[in-house]
């Protein structure tokens, strides 16, 4: 079969173009590293890792770089390859040697495991901080001018382990021994900004001060005049962290802890809720604002308190924030959004498997999580770089992001395609998100001739509902910035 002309959007390998081919000749499932490749590039992802690391090897004896070892673990996490242990299987594979840059057939194979294993457990707890302040300025590049005002959501998630790791405790709360990492992430775009690997406990107050010292002021240092709003849950409200963000000048709208004093309070308001209810209103809701002084706090801050009653009976929550408004609005529509925070971290523990963190010490698994930062990075910007109306991909309830395996030919690799789910969708900083309707969409794609809609049946094995094409894909990629072939 003849192959297709040269693929646009994708760069050289070796000064030689890139062609597809069905030719029956090495098989590869892997062609969408090759798509990755291109964005890895254009982000910068293996300097902002390799740029901390103190090469000491003996450069007349090196193979392999620290960036190519880098790049090459952060494609086989984005492609499903989360343990070390497979690059044996792939390190002659053909698409994952053209993703690195080397020829398919003629260029050398790829690093070993235990030479990805001594990467990994390379960097001390000193080149992981340069690191972590290397992840926030990839955050703060990737932005094409400073924004007016961000939003970070912080959090926690649970990391199970199942050895002597070290900073491994018993967590009661998730009834287990692991790690408890903290994930900051972008609201607005779904960026991650940082990922930091810690004991399986609660972080204390100072704790959560320490770290979003470091995070606003690198921040701060690229956007002196950023306006930063931090949310987060009732665990990270403590006076120091509540002190450090005042001074710094930055708003907040975190989770307040119930206590007996405010139960007390909220006595009233709840017995109002409940004579308020009838078979006409089952529920009621009501919010009020009040100043709160805490016994640990240094001065009264604003609380906001939302008050409800149901058929199983009424209950109150609270917020402390130093924003003005609505106490209807500051907590639905601003406090209540940060629960997209918790599928952000969903979505990297699913797809990119960021508790593969099975070293024995920490300083490796916090390498191993960098490393799963980098191959999110991939997949959130493929993400936004994909037709919001899902005319390159299909449309399937169980396709978030990522790219799966696809079988193509090997010497010329085939892509695998695009998946996106429409629901996942985030608009550019700044801009509405505008929904279409089914007939739209129709409408629209009978509008465009050119552009092809792929569905296939859900009850094809579900590789198969995974598989579109590369040649449909590659026109949508051109927004990343790639420079074209020269043949083009």
């Amino acid at each position: 079969m003849n192959a297709t002309p040269i693929l646009p959007g994708l760069s050289p390998v070796a000064g030689k173009p890139l062609t597809a081919s069905f030719d029956a000749g090495r098989l590869s499932s892997d062609g969408g590293m090759i798509v990755l490749r291109e964005i890895a590039t254009r982000l910068g992802l293996a300097q902002a890792i390799t740029a901390r690391l103190r090469d000491e090897r003996d450069h007349t004896r090196v193979q392999h770089s620290y960036a190519e070892m880098v790049e090459a673990r952060m494609l086989m996490i984005a492609a499903g390859y989360e343990d070390c242990d497979d690059i044996d299987a792939l390190r002659a594979d053909p698409a994952l040697k053209i993703a690195c840059g080397r020829c398919p057939v003629t260029g050398a194979d790829l690093m070993s495991q235990p030479t990805l294993s001594r990467l990994e457990n390379l960097a001390d707890w000193r080149a992981l901080a340069r690191i972590g302040l290397g992840q926030i300025d990839l955050y703060c590049r990737n932005f094409a001018r400073p924004p007016r005002r961000i939003v970070l959501d912080i959090d926690d998630t649970d990391d199970p382990v199942h050895g002597q790791q070290e900073l491994a405790l018993f967590n009661a709360h998730y009834d287990c021994t692991c790690f408890q990492p903290i994930h900051i992430f972008d609201a607005v775009s779904g960026k991650p900004v940082l990922s930091l690997l810690r004991p399986g406990k609660r972080p204390s107050g100072e704790e959560v001060a320490r770290v979003l010292r470091h995070v606003i002021g690198r921040i701060h240092k690229h956007w002196p005049n950023v306006q930063i709003l931090v949310r987060g849950d009732s665990h990270y409200c403590s006076e120091p962290a509540l002190a450090l963000l005042e001074a710094l000048g930055c708003d907040y709208i975190i989770g307040f802890a119930i206590n007996s004093r405010l139960l007390e309070i909220a006595a009233p308001w709840r017995k109002q809720c409940e004579e308020r209810r009838s078979w006409l209103k089952p529920t009621v809701r009501r919010f009020h604002q009040l100043p709160y002084k805490a016994r640990e706090w240094s001065r009264s801050r604003k609380v906001v308190a939302r008050v409800e009653a149901t058929d199983l009976g009424s209950d109150a929550r609270f917020i402390v924030t130093n924003l003005q408004g609505r106490g209807k609005t500051l907590y639905e529509k601003v406090f209540c959004a940060r629960g997209a925070a918790e599928n952000l971290i969903k979505d990297m523990k699913r797809f990119t498997r960021s508790d593969k963190t099975a070293c024995s010490r920490w300083e490796a698994n916090q390498f191993r999580l960098f490393l799963h930062m980098g191959a999110y990075w991939l997949l959130h910007s493929l993400r936004r770089a994909a037709s919001r109306t899902c005319l390159y991909g299909i449309r399937d309830a169980d396709s978030h992001f990522g790219p799966r395996r696809v079988r193509g030919n090997a010497a010329r690799p085939q892509a695998n395609g695009l998946l996106y789910r429409p629901g996942a969708h985030r608009e550019p900083e700044g801009q509405p998100c505008v929904r279409q309707s089914a007939g739209a969409r129709r409408r629209r794609t009978a509008a465009r001739p050119d552009r092809r809609h792929i569905a296939l049946p859900r009850g094809l094995p579900w590789k198969a509902r995974w598989h579109t094409s590369l040649l449909y894909l590659l026109p949508n990629l051109w927004p990343l910035g790639v420079a074209m072939p020269a043949q083009l």
